[in-house]
């Protein structure tokens, strides 16, 4: 065993010890962070209050620094949530789930027999939706690959579970997911990653250009595959799961109207409450060639 693997070993082994705690207790500490976070000025902390100074000019500084402070303790409960997800078994996990909206859409997609692109917003608790997904199928997640060694290490160990597969968000991406839906099965990946260049197309998102992946609508196109929104959302002792499905634009020739679709679609989720979405994340740091166009997040955010 190498360093990476040691450390990565490590790394999961210290994560069990948290992710074993309760889901209330959990769902108590992280809040507790989130709140510490937000009281230390913390860059995470700088970064939700630039992206609502974009996407909400208008609030008072006052409303602002009180949803800063409501996105901070989602993020810290989501944070601790999410190791417990990791760590525990596959059934511990699913006995989270309360209810699950829209699995009608779910049934519909898969009686079309051509595979099915599940598209995952950064919103709510993402990697519990994971769980969901591989124990109806098989799943291949795209994923952004860890700079170091352990931390791909750990992601492998706290996702890699039965039925899943990981997929690096790298430029040959496209030829294992369209495999994966020639053979009818599902594919997950989130809409509103920011990639590099020629990885997507700006188009707004909440008010303001943001380069926004095209694998999708790219994806739809090609292969006839339905697309599903699919979110899990945080309730009273566990979590809902919801299934939207996407507009049929999101499969048409016309990449531009495809992308503005999606976003707008990404935009909605978001909104049902803006707290669970990760205001956290540089989503506009990458800019168009544009006069005046500069990332809003340098130098204060970093």
């Amino acid at each position: 065993m190498d360093g990476a693997q040691f450390f990565g070993r490590l790394l999961f082994a210290a994560a069990a010890c948290v992710g074993w705690l309760p889901l209330r207790v959990l769902r108590g500490l992280g809040g507790v962070g989130g709140r510490l976070a937000h009281r230390l000025n913390t860059r995470e902390t700088k970064v939700a209050r630039r992206n609502l100074e974009i996407i909400a000019p208008a609030l008072s500084m006052e409303e602002r620094e009180r949803q800063v402070g409501a996105i901070l303790r989602a993020t810290g409960r989501n944070l601790l949530e999410t190791l417990r997800v990791w760590t525990r078994s596959r059934a511990a996990n699913l006995r989270l789930i309360r209810q699950v909206h829209g699995e009608e859409h779910y049934r519909a997609a898969l009686a079309q027999q051509r595979g099915l692109i599940i598209a995952a917003p950064h919103y709510g608790n993402w990697e519990l939706l994971i769980e969901f997904m591989a124990a109806r199928a098989p799943f291949t997640l795209v994923y952004r690959v860890p700079e170091k060694r352990a931390g791909d290490v750990f992601l492998r160990l706290a996702r890699g579970g039965e039925n899943v597969q990981l997929v690096p968000a790298e430029t040959n991406a496209m030829r294992p997911l369209w495999k994966a839906l020639k053979d009818g099965g599902t594919v997950g990946i989130t809409p509103d990653q920011q990639p590099k260049f020629g990885g997507g197309e700006f188009a707004p998102f909440f008010g303001k250009a943001a380069l926004t992946l095209s694998l999708i609508p790219k994806l739809a196109e090609r292969s006839g595959a339905p697309v599903l929104y699919a979110y899990a959302e945080p309730c009273d002792g566990g979590f809902d799961i919801h299934f939207e499905p996407a507009s049929p634009v999101l499969a048409g020739a016309d990449l531009e109207h495809a992308i503005a679709t999606m976003n707008i679609e990404v935009e909605a989720i978001a909104r049902r409450d803006l707290s669970q979405y990760q205001w956290t994340y540089k989503r506009y740091t990458l800019r168009p060639a544009l006069p005046g166009e500069h990332n809003p997040y340098h130098p204060d955010c970093y």
